[in-house]
């Protein structure tokens, strides 16, 4: 290929050397054979990170992987953001700073459950300009809450609630590999999985896991629900509600390894420091890519939860009278400042005005049914959770059964399974959490667990 033919396929100018050095080790080394040397260059240019590291291709793929990112501005600028609450560490603060420093970041804000996270905190809200962050989205995509107001009789509770048992038992697997020996039913299945090469793969993997809870804080509980108004078609009262907080499992892990992975090859060298906060454009390929497989996994993660409560309800013979759920890992095209945004809440609740979402506490402490009064400051968003005060690590050093077991008695819980990193002593707590808030969302229910299903960690709760 001469220059102009290169120039042809697409190769700018800066990279027209190392274009003529490619295809001159290309032709030696026999790549040529099937596919014209015109193919591969424009191939080359239209996906260059997919080439690095190629053992003839490599340093045309980095040059043009360079130039890509020349048009990004070099001065740092830094966006503000606005934090709820006092119970914030420092280190968190510094993340959502770096953050607001990325030339795609146009504004933020911080939850006042927010806690060191990757790249971004959890509890982060971050609007960028045409641009997505896979770990601004989190690991696990499309981390959701689900909560279902039953028929059931509140005077299960009252010493019979051992019957409510097999059905969370029974009605979910738990774990990182967790997953049914017959799969379940959706029809999430039947969506096209081939949005993307990577989703075609996982789909597999997802369907052996549909209709199961992660580890770590994912549980399903039953518990009762007080309604402190006529909402969702109900009147004030008492119910028996199942409540559940799990995501995309592996399937959206290992979505988020790989398009993080690939941000962080196309991340300019000046910004390597900050690679947990690598972005993709939305005009290329692969961040039109990381998109698609993102919505996926929010209608995976969706219908995640519904086989769970399907399952639960039929076990324990309950019907649904009303329900509410959210994601809260994902990034969203909304309109902000008269500009169309990507708002990206890493562990925050959407709560846009008058759209309703659940903010959990701990195992035994209270859930909440709020709806959002749609703060701008905040990026219409508020709280996912109580947030962790420390790690888990820590957890298992500092608490025992021993001192727990008494104190989830006492608040009338019954811990079918869980680990000593997820003890209440482990968060923040809730209602402070929920009053730093009062401007974003109002509390229209309570929710007090009952009875709760979690991972375990190893740890034993009869020690």
């Amino acid at each position: 290929m001469n220059t102009k033919q290169l120039r042809e396929a697409g190769v700018p100018e800066s990279c027209i050397s190392s274009a003529v050095d490619a295809v001159a080790r290309g032709a030696k080394s026999g790549l040529f054979a099937d596919r014209t040397p015109q193919e591969i260059v424009a191939e080359i240019v239209r996906a260059p990170e997919v080439y690095v590291g190629h053992r003839v291709f490599d340093a045309l793929a980095r040059d043009l992987v360079e130039h890509h990112t020349e048009e990004i501005p070099s001065e740092k600028r830094t966006v503000g953001f606005r934090q709820w609450g006092e119970e914030i560490d420092e280190p968190s603060k510094q993340q959502m700073r770096e953050a607001c420093s990325l030339p795609v970041s146009v504004a933020g804000a911080l939850m006042p459950d927010a806690h060191v996270g990757y790249g971004l905190p959890i509890g982060g809200v971050l609007a960028t300009d045409n641009a997505i962050i896979p770990y601004a989205v989190g690991v696990d995509i499309a981390c959701r809450m689900k909560l279902t107001i039953t028929d059931l009789p509140v005077e299960d509770f009252e010493g019979k609630s051992a019957r409510l048992d097999e059905p969370l038992v029974k009605g979910t697997r738990f774990g990182v590999g967790g997953h049914w020996r017959n799969r379940q039913q959706h029809e999430v299945m039947d969506r096209d999985w081939n949005v993307t090469p990577l989703t075609a793969e996982l789909k597999n993997l997802a369907w052996d896991q549909l209709g199961t809870s992660g580890s770590g804080n994912h549980f399903v509980e039953w518990g009762e629900l007080t309604l402190h108004h006529a909402e969702l078609g109900l009147e004030p009262g008492r119910y028996v509600a199942l409540l559940s907080h799990s995501g995309s499992r592996g399937a959206g892990a290992r979505t988020c390894k790989y398009y993080s992975t690939l941000a962080e090859k196309l991340l300019p060298k000046r910004y390597l420091e900050m690679r947990r906060l690598a972005w993709l454009s939305l005009d290329r390929e692969e961040g039109a890519q990381y998109y698609a497989a993102m919505n996926l996994m929010g209608e995976y993660a969706a219908a995640n939860h519904a086989v769970i409560h399907r399952n639960v309800l039929e076990r324990a013979g309950a019907q649904a009278l009303a329900g509410v759920e959210n994601h809260h890992n994902f990034a969203w095209k909304e309109n902000h400042g008269g500009s169309e945004v990507m708002v990206h809440r890493k562990g925050a609740t959407p709560a846009g005005e008058g759209v309703l979402g659940v903010i959990p506490g701990s195992m035994a402490d209270a859930a909440f049914l709020v709806r959002g009064k749609g703060n701008k400051e905040s990026l219409d968003s508020a709280s996912h959770g109580a947030g962790r005060r420390m790690s888990r690590t820590e957890a298992r050093k500092q608490f025992t059964w021993k001192q727990w077991k008494p104190i989830l008695e006492k608040r009338g819980v019954r811990l079918l399974g869980g680990g000593l990193d997820e003890v209440p002593g482990a968060y923040k707590d809730i209602r402070s959490v929920m009053a730093a808030q009062q401007d974003l969302v109002d509390v229209l229910a309570t929710f007090e667990p009952k009875v709760v299903l979690m991972c375990n960690d190893g740890s034993r709760a009869e020690d």
